[in-house]
């Protein structure tokens, strides 16, 4: 665990407080105890090593935010619904996610000139349970918005062959592909940098494998030469961009598999490096 005891501790102390206040004192003690999630940043920054969850962004010139994944004073489920919201789960880390400020807060797309960014969004499919303080059922819920903490929301989002992110290979069905497409838009994840930092790494991807291949083409030719020739340190040099801790991971990922050979060159979890 990576999240110190004291630190727990502190959120334990404060929900304990806020199961006692009656609802009418709950949001302004809540507001008062930001600095509670706000402790929890550095320690969620090290599980991502540094890049928001929802955008992979690392950008070091952008402040990250500890993102409540349902929101904890009021929920926006459509333009025109709000409801209270998860007041219960204010300081609770397993809600928690480090965001970068473009993701979680509300701001103009540059190229459609449209609003995203998370908010208090947090929509549910038609037909999901609704959870509330008095029935607090938020696990049977089905939130339209994906979880980056879950294997099978991230399965169904991929970097496509333009730098945005859309539908994968596993996202079938119109509940799935609803759950995307508000996703990439809520969360902001095609916002005009994001999509060029995702391109650059998928040009550089090209480039390695097209020189890993005129170097194994070389030693084919010559095997007098053969083993001199760089090419382990070649593959390593591609494999480090598919590391997890390594900017836009994804993006390098998803074009390598479109590669001759791509996936063999795809880096293990067992390989992280520090």
């Amino acid at each position: 665990m990576l999240i110190p005891e004291k630190v727990l501790r502190v959120a334990e102390r404060a929900q304990q407080q806020l199961e006692q206040l009656p609802e009418s004192q709950r949001p302004s003690f809540i507001k008062k105890k930001s600095h509670v999630w706000r402790a929890f940043a550095r320690y969620l920054a090290k599980m991502s090593y540094g890049k928001c969850w929802y955008s992979e962004s690392p950008d070091p010139q952008s402040f990250f935010d500890v993102d409540h994944y349902r929101p904890k004073l009021e929920t926006k489920r459509s333009g025109d619904l709000i409801d209270p919201g998860y007041e219960w789960l204010a300081f609770s880390w397993d809600n928690f996610r480090l965001s970068a400020q473009r993701s979680n807060r509300i701001s103009k797309n540059e190229e459609t000139d449209e609003n995203e960014g998370k908010g208090n969004w947090f929509p549910l499919l038609d037909g999901s349970p609704k959870a509330c303080w008095n029935d607090r059922c938020e696990n049977t819920e089905r939130p339209i918005l994906l979880d980056p903490v879950k294997r099978a929301d991230v399965r169904l989002i991929d970097v496509q062959d333009d730098g945005r992110m859309g539908a994968s290979l596993m996202c079938i069905g119109s509940a799935r592909r609803l759950r995307v497409e508000q996703s990439v838009e809520i969360y902001g994840l095609n916002l005009p940098r994001l999509k060029e930092a995702r391109l650059r790494i998928m040009r550089e991807i090209i480039d390695l494998h097209s020189v890993l291949t005129k170097t194994l083409e070389a030693g084919g030719l010559n095997a007098a030469v053969a083993d001199e020739l760089p090419i382990d340190e070649q593959v390593e040099m591609i494999k480090r961009k598919t590391l997890p801790n390594s900017p836009y991971s994804r993006a390098a990922r998803a074009q390598l598999l479109k590669l001759d050979g791509g996936a063999a060159l795809c880096a293990q979890p067992e390989e992280i490096i520090e």
